[in-house]
């Protein structure tokens, strides 16, 4: 055969088993590429949210061993209940860290505007959806002003925040009185927290969810495809929807088991806050990983400086963020008045150490540019976890602390570990 031909020959078939190549005709990277890409984000310090994922399961192993009791269909939607003002506060921590920044007056924030709730109710006469309006729209307000102050006249975010942290606790105080004790008596209000959807809507539920997931899936495949990107194998996707749909079958089932001990009263069917916990996910998700806004916020995260170079409005977007952690934390407010039943002065003050500890411990960097929305659910499931396991086993509240402390100083040494590690990798 001619030389010539034979080059020829060797360099197409080159050319058509490049990964240029096969990203045209639509490649999938074989499972070996996606392990090696994900081993080599591990080395890089890319360790995502899979450590807080270990210590869950982890800590739902132990815990169930210790104490049987944890591992009860009970205390399961119990745990779920009593997590999901956490996590939702954390989801607005996770955009106000992912800038860098930080708000401490979160969980006063969600006080405040739960104090606001139940005195518009209850004083002003308010209907539960009219109350619910003025309540978020305090804490949007709250946040725009922390978000000026932060972005427009240049405050450290720490100091603003730890202004509004005394300021907003003396403010519940007069807004509640002294020693002063509201219920929430809505019944709409109460059911956020206490009620349960119907076992059948359940199902529909998973279904819908189950469909919805392998939809985008298939549909985020060819958007890839179209910008001429390498595509996970479909194997992976398969398995994550499998995933997925096999804990949400196995969730949903527990759920609707027979939870009362009362024959007179049943009580059955998914928390109707899982179903508010899950709106206020998708909704965050779409807006931080599938709009130009979340880019940015990702971006100015990395580097502040060449976002403001690149023509990002790195002010406003800091306002924007600010306003949608606390409005967050507002309705983090009002699913806590739904779970209590009551409403004081003290409200809100704690959680919001709990809510920067479940965003951290479940991978949101606090140096900014890294975590995802799902980070705050994991973490919030582990600091929930610690606190409801210490308490089936009736140890003091003063070791609760200790060990989420200990827990949120592990997960920020990780992170400050593995941003080093990126940067020797880069170096």
């Amino acid at each position: 055969m001619d030389t010539k031909k034979v080059t020829t020959a060797m360099k197409t078939d080159l050319e058509s088993n490049s990964l240029e190549a096969r990203v045209r005709r639509g490649h999938s990277q074989t499972v070996a590429e996606e392990m090696r890409a994900y081993i080599a984000g591990l080395r890089g310090g890319n360790m995502g949210s899979m450590p807080a994922v270990a210590g869950l399961v982890l800590l739902v192993v132990l815990f169930s061993i210790i104490e049987p009791i944890f591992f009860t269909t009970l205390n399961f939607a119990n745990l779920l209940q009593q997590s999901a003002p956490l996590i939702v506060l954390a989801m607005g921590l996770v955009f106000v860290l992912l800038l860098g920044e930080i708000d401490l007056s979160a969980g006063v924030t969600s006080g405040l505007t739960s104090a606001l709730l139940v005195i518009a109710m209850t004083k002003a006469g308010f209907s539960w959806w009219l109350a619910s309006l003025v309540a978020i729209a305090a804490g949007v307000l709250i946040g725009l002003g922390i978000g000026v102050l932060v972005a427009k006249v240049g405050i450290p975010s720490f100091i603003v925040t730890l202004a509004a942290f005394l300021a907003f606790q003396g403010l519940q105080l007069l807004v509640i009185g002294q020693g002063g004790l509201y219920s929430v008596t809505s019944p709409v209000i109460l059911s956020f927290e206490n009620g349960n959807v119907p076992p059948t809507i359940g199902w529909v539920l998973v279904a819908v969810a189950v469909a919805a997931t392998f939809g985008l899936q298939l549909n985020k495949r060819r958007r890839r495809v179209a910008l001429g990107h390498a595509n996970q194998p479909f194997s992976a996707v398969v398995l994550r929807v499998g995933v997925l749909a096999l804990a949400l079958v196995v969730g949903v089932f527990l759920l609707n088991q027979e939870r009362s001990r009362n024959p007179l009263f049943s009580v059955r069917g998914v928390p109707v806050v899982v179903l508010i916990v899950a709106v206020v996910f998708l909704l965050g998700v779409t807006l931080l990983q599938r709009t130009k806004f979340g880019l940015h916020i990702y971006a100015v995260g990395g580097n502040d400086e060449a976002s403001r170079r690149a023509g990002i409005s790195v002010s406003n977007l800091r306002v924007t963020v600010f306003i949608i952690g606390a409005g967050l934390a507002a309705v983090s407010g009002i699913l806590t008045a739904s779970r209590i039943g009551t409403v004081d002065a003290s409200a809100g003050r704690t959680i919001v150490l709990n809510g920067i500890a479940a965003a951290v411990v479940g991978g949101v960097s606090l140096f900014g540019g890294r975590g995802k929305l799902k980070d705050a659910i994991i973490g919030g499931l582990v600091i929930a976890v610690i606190d409801n396991g210490l308490g089936l086993l009736g140890l003091p509240s003063g070791l609760n602390l200790a060990i989420t402390g200990s827990v949120l100083l592990m997960a920020a040494t990780a992170d400050a570990l593995s941003r080093k590690q990126n940067k020797v990798r880069l170096r």
